[in-house]
């Protein structure tokens, strides 16, 4: 198949999040001719299967599909890709699915299963389901941009907050402050509590962010009221709860709530996993980069939960997520699929070999 065709034919497929039906079904089909078992799942996660079903070790190469809004015009242009996704992060999950058919030829005692998640863009609700019904794989690879030589350990946690004001309308000349003059207090209250919190704490990864993300004001004639929007980032160790009790309502017309939060997430530097993504990007001529995250993923869902190997990898510049201007290198996104093919191979060579020697595979696990 050609790879970059593959590609750009999902770049050609809207997928926003809460409307990936036309994707997921376009690629349970296309996994079908690549040799996969696929399929849909209830919540819409279209879901590849390499490799016996009983077999003794199971690698999970988890993408998503959905993606923000704005329509880019696709395009092979210099070298690169354009389109809505290309980055974040339908490159990678191509690039796993593609990786994982090349693998599978030569791995029979590993099953690999790769998914294209629903609704990451929306709070997980793919990786949740996944969650919630997948036994625990041996290892998973997140499919999120990286660059081909980097490897993402962490993400930073997040705490979304919605804040409203309301109350009588006042004349203008009065001297009552308007909802929108108390969005401003909540916001710099924000902030102040963020400043707080980040006492004693240094870098990116491990302070609290927070980003106003919308603001809006209206009026009946009679009521008037501000609704907002406020994003925080969190960092390994502070807890959410620790944020919203800082954050609580202060007044009879104010209402706070939190409508979603995610803890932080770091992988441990020595698996089997970490080892072959290392061998895999030296035999490519690279230089491996390890990485933290300031945003979120899906690797925060079921990081936790699953306690297995796992590190985020893509292709793509994440600092073009979600912009105008968002493309891939078409030569990074085929030296990806070629690590992820190394790594692959190499995950189950360790695996196998940790299944069949138990004091390995029991000081693995402490």
């Amino acid at each position: 198949m050609d790879k970059v065709a593959f590609l750009e034919a999902m770049l050609r497929i809207p997928s926003l999040s809460g409307r990936e039906r036309e994707l997921s079904e376009w690629l349970v089909g296309e996994m079908a001719s690549l040799g996969f078992t696929a399929t849909r799942d209830p919540v819409g996660n279209a879901i590849g299967v390499a490799g016996p079903p009983d077999a003794a070790r199971t690698i999970l190469l988890l993408g998503h599909m959905d993606t923000v809004p704005g329509q880019i015009p696709i395009r092979r242009e210099d070298g690169r890709l354009y389109g809505r996704g290309a980055v974040d992060a339908k490159g990678s999950l191509a690039a796993m699915t593609l990786a994982a058919a090349a693998a599978a030829v030569r791995l029979d005692a590993v099953r690999l299963v790769v998914v294209g998640a629903v609704e990451e863009e929306a709070h997980g609700r793919g990786a949740q389901y996944l969650r919630e019904t997948m036994p625990p794989p041996d290892a998973v690879v997140i499919g999120e941009p990286s660059g081909w030589e980097g490897i993402t350990l962490g993400y930073k946690g997040s705490l979304a907050v919605h804040h409203r004001w309301q109350s009588p309308v006042s004349h203008g000349a009065s001297d009552h402050r308007t909802p929108a003059e108390r969005a401003v207090d909540f916001w710099d209250h924000v902030r102040s509590r963020a400043a707080e919190l980040n006492v004693g704490r240094s870098g990116a990864f491990h302070t609290v962010t927070a980003s106003l993300r919308e603001i809006h004001t209206f009026s009946d004639g009679i009521r008037a009221w501000s609704e907002m929007e406020v994003v925080l980032r969190l960092p390994p160790g502070l807890p959410a709860a620790a944020v919203r009790d800082a954050l609580a309502a202060r007044h009879p017309d104010e209402r706070v709530t939190f409508p979603y939060a995610e803890p932080a997430f770091r992988a441990e530097k020595n698996s089997p996993l970490v080892r072959a993504f290392l061998r895999a990007i030296r035999a490519s001529s690279g230089k491996p980069r390890f990485k933290l995250k300031t945003g979120t993923s899906d690797m925060n869902v079921v990081g936790p939960a699953w306690g297995c190997p796992i590190v985020a990898y893509g292709p793509g510049d994440s600092n073009l997520d979600h912009t105008p201007d968002e493309h891939v290198e078409i030569a990074e996104y085929l030296r990806a699929i070629d690590v992820l093919v190394g790594v692959l191979e190499g995950t189950a060579g360790e695996l196998l070999e940790s299944a069949e020697d138990p004091v390995r595979s029991s000081a693995e696990a402490a």
